[in-house]
């Protein structure tokens, strides 16, 4: 970008050194013109005037165009700089690309569950997606096209940001997917007081230890599949 900049100030001094030779030579002439008497040397100085009024004006017009053009070729490098991988893949792939995103030898639905537990406990803050892809071990790109998939199926939330001079996304989580393969160990199922459970009451979902347990359980679960 700064070398960019450095170019249209070039461009645009080269457009104001020629406008001002002109313009000086159009002062020249006008001073020169009151001691001449002949009629000649009168319409030859008018010429001049004429046309050095003429070349201003052509000069002023170059350097406004050639201003509009590099202020938008700036602003167009400027909006390809900002672009992160995601927006890449997103002019990239389809929607059921997408959709369909696997990470070979993965369990994507325990993923999910994990992503989802990291995100929980940011909660409104959320967490930036480098961070979480570290914490996942995921590849960039595998990353970035999981967030891609998860915001589609509006389980999160992306917002842009720039952290340490780069745009990047803060992922916050939205909804919790349920997952019929974690209820199979559910405790309430084999629950020997799930008749005397409720919300409000001594034995409650809101207190059980066994429910805690399960849950980080699910969470902390290896990512591939057995």
């Amino acid at each position: 970008m700064g070398k960019k900049n450095d170019d249209v100030d070039s461009n645009v001094e080269k457009l104001k050194d020629k406008l001002k030779i002109s313009k000086e030579k159009k002062k020249k002439v006008e001073k020169n013109e009151k001691p001449k008497s002949t009629k000649t040397k009168k319409k030859t100085a008018k010429a001049e005037i004429k046309k050095a009024k003429k070349t201003e004006k052509t000069e002023n017009k170059k350097i406004k165009t050639t201003q509009k053009i590099e202020k938008k070729k700036a602003k167009e490098a400027e909006k390809e700089e900002e672009k992160t991988l995601e927006d890449q893949l997103e002019e990239q792939l389809s929607k059921e690309e997408i959709e369909n995103f696997q990470i070979e030898k993965v369990n994507m639905e325990k993923l999910t569950t994990r992503v989802c537990g990291i995100l929980a406990e940011h909660e409104d803050k959320g967490i930036i997606q480098s961070e979480l892809w570290k914490k996942l071990k995921l590849t960039s790109r595998d990353g970035s096209r999981l967030a891609l998939k998860l915001e589609r199926l509006g389980i999160i939330t992306r917002e842009k940001i720039l952290e340490k001079e780069r745009w990047t996304y803060k992922l916050i989580l939205k909804k919790t997917p349920i997952s019929t393969q974690s209820l199979e160990n559910a405790p309430c199922l084999t629950c020997p007081v799930e008749q005397k459970c409720t919300l409000e009451g001594e034995i409650s979902p809101r207190t059980c230890t066994w429910i805690q347990d399960w849950v980080f359980l699910e969470i902390k679960k290896p990512l591939k599949a057995q």
